[in-house]
């Protein structure tokens, strides 16, 4: 896919994979409508970016909000008119267990990195498919929508929600101008952990363990991983498997799918 001059929908792209994305597509020649709800990062993506003549907007929007993210592509089209790729990258995540999170902060997490997903997704697909050139949906999921660790129901559930949604999406579109790549990175060093909801009654001193031992497993430079998708696209991949350490986790997954955690547990010393 060529990507010179295309004009790319991008969330999350006031920091981590999102930045470096957006840099890397700049750098490509691209125009971006950038999304996030950080105005004062998408500022800062904003300002970080080359000045290549291209045209770049920004996007204040939460995507909890359902009503925010269905007025999107409208908003979108205005700025540029046309839409060649939709990047669905921005994610959250809650500590805790199962149990100790609440079934309101569940559906929060759900909604931003699962029902958004679909969201854009049916809205910006009309004028991908009007689009001239070859189109393409990239959406991200993670390495833990091919296994799911203890203490990660709810973000588990929506990055394998957001695999099975994009598998049956790619098959649907088959034949079309508009193709689909869903990502799964492994541990990028990324402020998601810092970043996560944590339960009410959890300890400040139980919050700060379990985000000390997140963030050593999050280990991948943002524009390493950034890299790695853009090589994905360009060769108009299906999927791919971000780092090492995933590439790992998902061969031990499907040769142990009921006790690879036994096994990772061990590797990670965790």
């Amino acid at each position: 896919m060529q990507l010179d001059n295309q004009t790319v929908v991008l969330t999350g792209a006031a920091s981590g994979i999102g930045r470096a994305l957006a840099l890397l597509l700049a750098k490509q020649g691209c125009h971006l409508a950038l999304i996030d709800c950080n105005e004062n990062g998408l500022n800062d993506t904003l300002a970080s970016l080359p000045k290549l003549g291209r045209r770049h907007s920004l996007h204040v929007a939460d995507l909890a909000d359902r009503d925010a993210v269905e007025a999107l592509p409208d908003k979108v089209t205005g700025e540029h008119g046309t839409v060649n790729m939709l990047i669905n990258n921005a994610g959250v995540a809650i500590g805790g267990s199962f149990e100790q999170a609440s079934a309101d902060d569940f559906d929060w997490l759900m909604q931003i990195n699962f029902h958004a997903v679909v969201s854009l997704c049916r809205g910006f697909l009309p004028l991908l498919k009007s689009s001239a050139s070859p189109a393409k949906i990239v959406n991200v999921s993670s390495l833990y929508g091919l296994i799911a660790p203890p203490h990660q129901s709810a973000y588990s559930a929506s990055k394998f929600a957001v695999r099975g949604f994009s598998n049956a999406l790619r098959h649907e579109l088959s034949g079309s101008n508009v193709s689909l790549l869903v990502v799964h990175p492994g541990g990028v060093a990324t402020d998601i952990a810092n970043s996560a909801k944590a339960p009410e009654g959890i300890s400040p001193e139980e919050v700060r363990l379990h985000k000390k031992q997140m963030n050593k497993l999050l280990r991948m430079p943002p524009e390493k991983a950034a890299e790695t998708i853009i090589k994905a696209i360009r060769s108009d991949k299906h999927r791919v498997i971000v780092g090492l350490d995933a590439k790992i986790v998902s061969v031990i997954e499907r040769l142990m799918p009921v006790n690879y955690w036994r096994v990772i547990e061990k590797l990670t010393g965790r």
